[in-house]
């Protein structure tokens, strides 16, 4: 009996919606906790080292998707040219990302229903969107992607709506009050919640596997989404920070507790809350929410998926569903682990462990770049990065500067998220490493 495999449907259109989807909550919530740290100079500063680290960074990566497009990403490259032991790492950092990613996601999508149902409590809306988003995946990639390209699309207009909406009320001073709170420490500080603007871009890599013509559709969905994702974050964050400085986004009025609104923070500047525009601008805002939450839980059920197939992890996690040849399982195991973090309630504490797992992913990613180039000169790649080798270095260095320094910020939550990849390697160790091939 043959082997199930994944289903090869997914568009560059797909592609893009995809990649745009992973990320667009970063344009409507958690950005703005950065302006606390830094300030508008602070974050403004790491959000341009971020984008620089995100555009090298994912055209590097691109090379490597478009040579071998496996649903496992960054592990695959690892484990083919740096080893199967630092593939466990790269794997591990990479699920770590995609697993508690959405739980931070599902937190904000609960509390904003629960602002429009307030006799709801939000952690019956946050579950209950994990319940229906995993169902979704696992009925057919083709209808996930397909969803979530309608959802993107609608959520990139909402965006574009609210630049067009708060820039003819833009002042330059505004970008020049207190814009460096905390002195360039801030800088430093901020770096977690620039990263939230783009973080799982990378996750277009995981679904390679289920591209039609995935030499040619892993560029141009890469390359397209990261473009239209550089456009909004410069767009958002200066209409939303210059209407009226960034505390008027950051802190709701009379409050000293960081919101996780900025966007409508910056619209009550600007018209009143029962202005119909804003109500249909919040409304579509949830959309940009359930774009992130539903497009990373897509992404990481392929890493797990890979990760089992493989061996690094349990092989019931390595099995498609006979019927719907979708990665069910491994859904399913990241829907529950998703759903014990959410119920921590730390959703501050949970983006940033995501973030460790995403730098993590980079600077293995590039050793693996670096290695397959020495080591497989021959290799057929479709692609490759342009300016070798300053976009891959560029990228390497920028990504250890701000794990050095989100631990140094965060040390706590840097030993948990190094305990998590510890523990984790000695399991492999000690239980699956002899079983593998």
């Amino acid at each position: 009996m043959s082997e199930v495999v994944l289903k090869k449907a997914l568009s560059p259109l797909m592609l893009w919606g995809l990649g745009v989807g992973y990320v667009i909550s970063g344009m409507y919530f958690g950005w703005n906790l950065g302006l606390a740290e830094g300030g508008t100079y602070g974050l403004a500063i790491a959000t341009v080292f971020i984008i620089i680290m995100y555009v090298t960074f994912t055209f590097s990566y691109a090379e490597m998707a478009c040579a071998i497009p496996k649903a496992g990403g960054a592990f695959e490259y690892a484990n083919r040219g740096l080893g199967k032991h630092l593939g466990f790492v790269a794997g591990i950092a990479q699920n770590i990302e995609f697993i508690f990613a959405p739980p931070a996601i599902a937190a904000a999508i609960g509390a904003y229903l629960n602002l429009i149902y307030p006799s709801v409590d939000l952690m019956v809306f946050a579950i209950g969107a994990y319940l229906i988003f995993t169902i979704i995946n696992i009925l057919g990639v083709q209808l996930a992607a397909s969803f979530e390209l309608v959802i993107t699309i609608l959520a990139v207009i909402e965006l574009l709506i609210f630049a067009g909406v708060t820039l003819p009320e833009f002042e330059l001073s505004n970008l020049q009050i207190n814009p460096l709170p905390n002195g360039y420490e801030g800088i430093f500080a901020a770096i977690p919640f620039a990263i939230w603007f783009f973080l799982a871009i990378e996750g277009i890599a995981n679904v390679a596997e289920e591209a039609i013509n995935p030499q040619r559709s892993i560029l141009i969905g890469f390359g397209s989404a990261i473009l239209t994702l550089v456009i909004l974050c410069v767009l958002t964050f200066t209409a939303a920070v210059g209407v009226a400085g960034w505390e008027a986004v950051v802190y709701p009025e009379g409050s000293t507790i960081a919101s996780d609104s900025p966007l409508p923070l910056a619209l009550s500047q600007i018209m009143d809350s029962g202005h119909i525009l804003y109500k249909v601008l919040i409304g579509i805002g949830l959309l940009g929410l359930i774009a992130s939450f539903h497009g990373i839980i897509l992404a990481g059920g392929r890493a797990t998926f890979e990760f089992g197939r493989q061996g690094y992890a349990p092989k019931y996690l390595g099995k498609v569903h006979g019927t719907f040849r979708t990665p069910a399982n491994a859904l399913i195991v990241n829907t529950l682990i998703g759903i014990v973090a959410l119920c921590t309630g730390a959703t501050s504490e949970i983006i940033t462990i995501a973030c460790f797992g995403a730098l993590g992913l980079y600077i293995v990613s590039m050793f693996s770049f670096f290695a397959l180039r020495k080591k497989e000169p021959e290799m057929e790649r479709p692609f490759k990065v342009p300016m070798f080798p300053l976009f891959p270095a560029v990228a390497l260095i920028i990504a250890s500067v701000a794990m050095i320094a989100m631990a140094y910020y965060n040390p706590m939550l840097a030993a948990v998220f190094f305990g998590i990849v510890v523990v984790s390697y000695l399991y492999f160790l000690l239980f699956l490493n002899k079983k593998m091939k």
